[in-house]
């Protein structure tokens, strides 16, 4: 993952925090699962690593927030 956003993030995401890890978390459901083809494990793979970088884009705002919310010395 890098800190460059892609052009999902260029502006502002089309899924919020909650969505994003929401869809993650059921990616990584049908993972474990099993069952799938390589290919569909292949496609749910990359989508998973799509997901995490759009939560840790999330993540990385609320901390630029939080920071420059905090009062300086």
């Amino acid at each position: 993952m890098t800190d460059t956003p892609g052009p999902e993030t260029a502006a502002e995401p089309a899924q919020t925090y909650e969505q994003a890890r929401e869809e993650l978390a059921d990616v990584v459901r049908r993972l474990e699962a099993g069952g799938l083809t390589l290919e569909e494990s292949l496609t749910l793979w990359e989508r998973g690593e799509a997901l995490a970088e759009l939560c840790q884009h999330w993540l990385d705002r609320a901390r630029e927030r939080l920071a420059a919310a905090r009062p300086t010395d």
